[in-house]
């Protein structure tokens, strides 16, 4: 014998789907949240890396500069 089937309203399920999409925008928002986390630890360890090849190279300060902010390739 088949269950009978409950008529779910319209305002119940809208509350439902509120719900789901509440739930997942905080795990969205969570995963974002580690991105940026993980982009800031990258660009951190490449200034660092960027120092410590400036502090080990034995060019001046006014040439790094002027090659930096050369434009040439």
């Amino acid at each position: 014998m088949a269950r009978p089937r409950k008529d779910i309203s319209i305002e119940e399920q809208i509350t439902k789907q509120e719900e789901a999409v509440a739930k997942a925008k905080e795990k969205y928002d969570s995963e974002v949240a580690k991105l940026k986390d993980l982009h800031m630890k990258r660009d951190e360890a490449k200034k660092k890396e960027l120092i410590k090849a400036i502090e080990n190279s034995k060019k001046s300060y006014d040439e790094i500069m002027a090659f930096i902010t050369s434009g040439d390739e």
